[in-house]
């Protein structure tokens, strides 16, 4: 169960790129760990557990990297926004998809076999989001959302709901439990995301010394 096979792979996955970045005071997804831009990491992880990777943010700020965008159909209105135009995307897309893979592209610990049984889980669930959860709570920015959940979501986010936590309570939601997920993370890093400059050169001295 690895995800080398595409028949253990998700349809459809994105990563999250639109965000101002504002306390970390610039574009998070163009900084580099192992000589790699954080966009590109998270992307070619994504490409080992889906069969497609799409990238939502403006379709020509990563252009220097070999990287062609979605527009988010609704920027500057949060994270939330971005996973509708995900799960739109997809749906408009005409692919036969029934599950999208989104997460953030500030999150250096992730890795492929987690990636890999997130993915698994999804597609033996029979719920609209399958979401883990953590000490702080759940993580929606490293879930598997159903495509047909756009309609909810886009009907509570119309009605002023920003929080992605608040608009997942419209879903049928199954929750990975850190019992299921900390056997690929015994550091308790996995959902670490990087909101500060100080927070990224910590991630990168951890990586960098792990390969080392």
């Amino acid at each position: 169960m690895g995800g080398e096979n595409t028949e253990t792979k998700i349809a459809q996955g994105y990563v999250l790129a639109g965000g101002g970045s504002t306390r970390f005071g610039r574009d998070k997804a163009l900084v580099e760990i192992d000589g790699k831009a954080m966009l590109l990491r998270m992307r070619g992880l994504l490409s080992a557990v889906s069969q497609q990777v799409t990238v939502i943010a403006p379709p020509l700020r990563y252009a220097t990297l070999g990287v062609t965008a979605v527009s988010d159909r609704w920027e500057g209105q949060g994270p939330l926004a971005g996973i509708i135009t995900a799960l739109l995307t997809t749906k408009e897309s005409g692919a036969v998809a029934d599950w999208n893979l989104i997460v953030g592209c500030d999150m250096p610990f992730l890795t492929r076999e987690w990636l890999s049984y997130l993915a698994e889980r999804a597609l033996a669930s029979r719920a609209e989001v399958v979401a883990p959860r953590s000490a702080q709570g759940l993580e929606p920015l490293c879930s598997c959302w159903r495509t047909s959940a756009a309609a909810k979501l886009q009907n509570v986010f119309d009605g002023g709901v920003r929080k992605i936590t608040e608009a997942m309570k419209s879903l049928e939601m199954e929750v990975v439990d850190e019992a299921d997920w900390k056997r690929f993370d015994s550091a308790g890093r996995l959902f670490w995301n990087m909101n500060t400059v100080a927070d990224f050169d910590e991630a990168r001295r951890i990586l960098e010394g792990q390969r080392a």
